[in-house]
């Protein structure tokens, strides 16, 4: 029973020759080009959405990270977001819910800023180790804390993502056996549904979540 849950989250299909990480080239096929280059009321929820972002990573991140920093900040947002939806419908591998996927996802950032950091500000990098007001003697276990903080990082990012995804697909996969096994179905449509409009609400969630921990983390480096 419980194989049969997770293998949902399997990346490996020996008959299929890997062919599921395929559902990352999803969201490129439901945006044709065109809508990029012509005005559409079809992308009127997209641009508001990426404007307001856009706006709120401007104020977070300093003058000499926003203008490259911003745009692969929305770019990951998008690729995060669309990945999390597509993950909701049948039968459509949820690529964010494979901790592989997700630390290749955190690692590159965390290792950028943290190299980029050590190299150009070298003296601030250290000042973080030790927070404003902390007590003398308590100066040695704050560096051991911060240090450790930092090093997990990449880790606590992709376990956050990847785990919120499978808690919630693994809920769904059980109510789907409830359904398929009672004999009065229509109850349990309510619970389901409800079960995927907060499915849909935690895959803007932990999308805008990761994106914003991102930028929050390059503002340490300067």
């Amino acid at each position: 029973m419980m194989a049969s849950l997770f293998s949902i989250f399997d990346p490996s299909t020996p008959p299929l020759l890997h062919l599921n990480w395929l559902s990352l080239l999803i969201p490129l096929t439901t945006f044709p080009p065109i809508f990029w280059l012509i005005n559409s009321n079809i992308l009127t929820i997209p641009k508001f959405i990426l404007s307001s972002l856009f706006s709120e990573i401007k104020t977070l991140t300093s003058y000499s990270f926003t203008k490259g920093l911003t745009l692969i900040l929305l770019s990951m947002f998008t690729f995060t977001l669309l990945n999390n939806f597509m993950g909701l419908l049948p039968h459509v591998f949820t690529a964010t819910s494979h901790l592989m996927m997700t630390i290749s996802m955190a690692l590159p950032f965390w290792l950028t800023f943290m190299i980029f950091g050590w190299i150009n500000n070298t003296t601030q990098m250290f000042s973080h180790m030790i927070p404003v007001g902390t007590p003398p003697i308590l100066s040695t276990f704050m560096v051991c804390v911060e240090t450790i903080s930092n090093l997990i990082r990449p880790i606590t990012l992709s376990v956050r993502l990847s785990a919120n995804m499978i808690a919630g697909h693994l809920i769904l996969a059980l109510l789907s056996n409830c359904f398929s096994l009672s004999t009065n179905s229509i109850p349990m449509m309510i619970p389901e549904i409800m079960l995927i409009s907060l499915e849909s609400a935690v895959a803007i969630i932990q999308a805008y979540v990761f994106t914003i921990l991102i930028c929050l983390y390059s503002t340490e480096i300067h």
